[in-house]
């Protein structure tokens, strides 16, 4: 087989050469060029130590510089003691032997621009439909076990806005990760112990006796609702004597209310494998075997009557009080026996997605870890989220009227529905403050990123009815190497990169490069719609073209799809 530079520092596969290949990803791309500069090494065209990690590839913004590039020759130049650009071409000579790669380019200081062989690009359709809702999955995290806590609320009243963002952004996340091959538990934290559960108590006895509720207690109009609630279930419950009437509404109003988040979050698509109790983490003996695991690990010490845990070895600015010196626990140490009692459960990573008022908390849990002899940088994560305001005609929206001056989870979802409001709170980073537009989120035109997409897939179901209609049923052996189109071209190197986008979403814990991933990819496949006739007009007969690209658009709906999925979004078949 021969090969040829050609002057413009291209090296081109011959007429001929074409063959039958599986699909070329953007992996194995690396592949690829990791094993050419092997090849140039070992032929004594340069010198150069390769790192695991030191060829990335990209799709290039223009069509004009193939379907890959990469800047593997500036980054071996140093140490290679060349110039990048000989280094580039000796790569090129070497990479143009690979199957699947129709031409590679040295373009400026020595980027190579690689052009996949049509056929190598076209199977990638193929390859995404065969694999269904299994594409985009892979085992990047394989072997992990990681406890994902991502809503901590009392069971005191509704869930609010902030629980909403965790709601959403924290269920993609598990989604990602599961993606990725790790064993996920999304966890919930109760927080049913303390002075809290007792002002909610007395809110509930005050608002079913008519009385004012405590200036420091629970306001709103559904602690009326929820006290109706406790009495209806328990109508002896106001017979009883003030302090066990207290009791009942504590704990019947503690039922009611936590039936009621878990209902709503399972409207919302939210699911938890785990509702863990505060008071079960004391009741259970838990929290002393925490405190006897940082004893054992040296890290504790008494001062004035009071047990300290000495977090300023690993860089906390100060100690920490675990056992007040008259006996009472401090809320440090329940969140200190919560993360050994996880690590007890056998989970490798321990996942916090916390709000944005508990900065404090990220020093301070991951010197818990290193306390309890763990690596902070690998057993613990810490993520804080930025509040989020609803605005409408350039005022803020407060859409509750029945939970006091809040923004509640329930009447959010019911101003715009689930699918807007999960994607909206998905698509931007969680660490960042966050300003939605209700008449945008809720409006049905290509300026709202969850319609566009969802269109997208809406015109994907609807081409295959019309197919049916047509009676034209996709080949099972098309010829996917017609997908020689520019626009097919840009579709089929999208959908190939999507398992790195959801890889690199996992890694990174950023569900929302996913959703930024779709609305690329829905304006790249409406662009091959406008571009590209898919099916024939008339009488027109099918031809192969017609399959082919029917295979390619079968292979762009199982991507929206799956993408859509991974952010609890509906993938709807007619808008």
């Amino acid at each position: 087989m021969h090969r040829r530079m050609n002057s413009g520092g291209r090296a081109k596969k011959t007429t001929g050469d074409a063959t039958s290949i599986g699909p070329v990803t953007p992996d194995d791309v690396v592949v690829l060029i990791r094993d050419a500069v092997h090849r140039a090494v070992a032929a004594g065209d340069f010198v150069a130590e390769l790192t695991d990690d030191a060829v990335v590839v990209e799709r290039p913004k223009s069509r004009e510089h193939g379907d890959y590039t990469s800047n593997i020759a500036l980054r071996l130049a140093k140490s290679a003691g060349k110039p990048p650009r000989a280094i580039a071409d000796a790569i090129a000579k070497a990479l143009i032997e690979a199957d699947g790669i129709a031409s590679v380019d040295v373009a400026g200081p020595g980027f190579l621009n690689l052009t996949l062989a049509a056929d190598s690009l076209g199977v990638i359709a193929r390859s995404v439909v065969e694999q269904g809702r299994a594409y985009g999955t892979s085992s990047t995290l394989a072997g992990q076990n990681i406890n994902l806590e991502f809503i901590s609320a009392n069971p005191t009243g509704p869930l609010h806005l902030g629980h909403t963002r965790w709601a959403a952004v924290g269920d993609a996340i598990g989604r990602v990760l599961t993606a990725a091959g790790a064993q996920v538990t999304r966890e919930f934290y109760i927080n049913d112990r303390g002075v809290q559960m007792d002002l909610f108590a007395a809110s509930l006895q005050a608002a079913a006796s008519g009385e004012p509720v405590p200036a420091n207690g629970y306001h709103g109009e559904y602690i009326a609702d929820l006290a109706a609630q406790v009495v209806a279930a328990e109508p002896e419950i106001t017979r009883l004597n003030p302090q066990d009437q207290l009791l009942a509404f504590r704990e019947g109003g503690y039922r009611v209310q936590l039936a009621q988040q878990q209902q709503v979050l399972d409207d919302f698509g939210t699911h938890f494998d785990v509702w863990y109790s505060e008071r079960y983490l004391h009741s259970s003996g838990a929290v002393e075997r925490g405190l006897n695991t940082l004893k054992e690990q040296g890290h504790t010490f008494t001062e004035d009557g009071a047990l300290w845990l000495r977090t300023t070895d690993f860089g906390d600015d100060k100690d920490r009080v675990l056992i007040k010196s008259d006996g009472e626990l401090t809320y440090f140490a329940s969140d200190t026996a919560y993360y050994v009692d996880k690590r007890n459960r056998g989970f490798d990573v321990c996942i916090y997605l916390l709000g944005a008022d508990h900065h404090g908390y990220v020093g301070r849990l991951r010197t818990v870890a290193a306390c309890a002899g763990d690596d902070p940088e690998s057993n613990i994560e810490v993520l804080i989220g930025q509040l989020v305001k609803i605005m409408r005609d350039g005022a803020e929206v407060r859409l509750s009227k029945r939970a006091g001056d809040i923004v509640t989870l329930t009447d959010f979802v019911a101003a715009a529905g689930v699918d807007a409001v999960r994607y909206s709170l998905s698509r931007y980073p969680a660490d960042s403050p966050l300003t939605l537009d209700l008449g945008l989120i809720t409006r049905r035109s290509p300026d709202n990123p969850v319609f566009y997409v969802q269109y997208a897939h809406a015109r994907l179901s609807s081409l295959q009815r019309n197919a049916a209609e047509l009676g034209i049923v996709r080949a099972p052996e098309p010829n996917l190497a017609l997908l020689n189109h520019e626009r097919e071209a840009d579709l089929l190197g999208a959908l190939a990169e999507f398992p790195r986008v959801v890889a690199s979403a996992a890694n990174l814990r950023h569900p929302h490069r996913v959703a930024r991933y779709l609305e690329e990819l829905a304006g790249i496949y409406h662009r091959f719609y406008d571009a590209c006739r898919v099916l024939p007009m008339g009488d027109e007969p099918a031809t192969d073209l017609t399959h082919a690209r029917l295979w390619l658009c079968e292979a762009t709906r199982v991507v929206l799809s799956n993408g859509l999925g991974l952010l609890g979004v509906s993938a709807p078949e007619r808008m």
